[in-house]
């Protein structure tokens, strides 16, 4: 049904956007900073899933109509920014709560990982650059004449998926190192934490800030 060519045609394109870094790979990063490892896959898994909730949208309609209404295109960023805002001031303001100790905290004690899922599929669902990227690309990649064009479209739309996944966990991991040496410090590992609110504060004020060609 979808060809191999279209296939490999559409990785190449969706390497090319995923390889530039984005909301979603920034967001990564800063949950990483401020809470760890365990939070940044987290993270990225919801961030996968609200990705692919928005290659649905646009298989059935939903997504061109997002993307071509100026004011829900609005909405919707808007939201996301705010949503990233949010959750930046709240990791600095609970930066000093953190200490190395937290590291090997009962799994009861740290932030539930279903609420960071919901946070990472949030965000990937209102990332700007993902709407735009799956409704103006993705149908460029289906085959019209060979019919089932929602199906097809869900089939291409696992390809810069399963880039993400390799992509994200890699800066997640990264990030999550880095935070592991800075938690051999108290002071430390609040200032890191301190970082990654502000990077996703940053963020929400870029991702409201910047127009509709993001």
């Amino acid at each position: 049904m979808v060809s191999t060519e279209s296939i490999f045609a559409f990785a190449a394109m969706s390497l090319l956007v995923i390889v530039i870094p984005g909301p979603s790979v920034l967001f990564v990063i800063g949950r990483a900073l401020a809470h760890g490892r365990r939070t940044a896959l987290a993270t990225v898994l919801g961030n996968l899933v609200g990705s692919y909730v928005l290659v649905i949208a646009v298989a059935w309609g939903l997504g061109a109509l997002v993307e071509s209404s100026a004011a829900v295109f609005m909405g919707v960023k808007m939201a996301g920014a705010a949503y990233l805002v949010y959750l930046g001031a709240q990791a600095f303001r609970h930066r000093d709560q953190m200490r190395a100790a937290d590291m090997e905290a009962p799994a009861g004690e740290r932030r539930g990982d279903l609420r960071t899922v919901l946070d990472g599929l949030f965000v990937g669902i209102t990332n700007p650059k993902g709407i735009v990227f799956f409704a103006a690309v993705l149908p460029q990649f289906v085959n019209h004449s060979a019919g089932r064009v929602p199906l097809q479209m869900m089939v291409l739309g696992l390809v810069p998926v399963a880039i993400g996944l390799v992509t994200d966990t890699l800066w997640g991991l990264g990030a999550s190192a880095a935070r592991s040496w800075f938690a051999r410090s108290d002071r430390r590992l609040s200032m890191v934490g301190g970082a990654g609110g502000f990077a996703m504060i940053g963020l929400g004020v870029t991702v409201a800030a910047t127009g509709r060609a993001d």
